[in-house]
């Protein structure tokens, strides 16, 4: 069955330890695991809270770069992704999140082939680990330094072109929750699904993800929700909500 999970990015203020503990309080059996905040409190620290917490790891966030838009050479991104792989496995999450990174000073086919040539290299990886990579779709307004892949259409196009059972979709409502192309897509693509990120916005994405609580914006959650389920997708909903509003909320009472 579906469970709701919440991602650290929501409470960006909290350490990895207030994550955890305070999320099982609240009730949650899931938490989306944001690689910087459990490197800081300990690898294997972290994974024995995890498993006294009973909580579960619903992704990963995040590995990519692989086009150097963060000055990173190819190799040491890839290295990363293997370790993003390592660690997902030992934490047993459900997927690692990744981004091509941005298309920088190449053209975007010379970007789309290194992000090719990188998912080669860590597929068979996560495929000797049993671990999902989710591809995730941005909002074009959101992706310059990210990621060149900004709707759903190039996102099945490179699932295809890839062909590996491994190479999963990232959906984010933010993103791409507004588009009707995507919604009238939702069926054919639901088995393609590895994690549905749950956030809601007023009005169109900016580049800096101003985001705000479900059902507080103009995204159709609910009818997406239902679409996914009518289409049978029973992954985690994992609640992802950052920006100014949500730093100025009580982190317990938006849990």
């Amino acid at each position: 069955m579906a469970r709701l999970s919440i991602n650290e990015l929501t409470t960006y203020r909290w350490s990895f330890e207030e994550d955890v503990l305070r999320s099982a309080a609240a009730g949650y059996e899931a938490i989306g695991v944001w690689r910087p905040k459990l490197i800081d409190y300990g690898e294997d620290k972290g994974r024995e809270l995890l498993l006294e917490a009973g909580l579960s790891v619903s992704n990963l966030l995040w590995a990519g770069g692989f086009t150097g838009s963060d000055d990173r050479s190819f190799v040491d991104a890839v290295d990363d992704g293997v370790d993003a792989i390592q660690l997902a496995a030992d934490i047993g999450a459900g997927c690692v999140i990744v981004y091509s990174g941005s298309a920088a000073s190449h053209t975007t086919r010379h970007a789309r082939r290194l992000f090719a040539s990188a998912l080669d290299e860590l597929l068979p990886v996560a495929a000797d680990q049993k671990m999902d990579l989710a591809l995730e779709i941005m909002h074009s307004a959101c992706a310059q330094t990210w990621t060149i892949v900004t709707d759903i259409s190039d996102a099945i196009e490179l699932l295809d072109e890839v062909n590996h059972p491994r190479l999963k979709l990232a959906v984010d409502t933010f993103h791409i929750g507004r588009d009707e192309t995507f919604r009238e897509k939702l069926e054919s693509i639901a088995a393609d699904i590895a994690i549905v990120h749950l956030a809601d916005g007023r009005g169109e994405p900016s580049e800096d993800q101003q985001r705000c609580p479900l059902g507080e914006g103009d995204v159709p959650l609910s009818q997406i929700v239902t679409a996914l389920s009518r289409a049978g997708y029973d992954g985690d909903y994992d609640v992802e909500l950052l920006g100014e509003e949500i730093e100025q909320l009580d982190y317990e009472q938006l849990l």
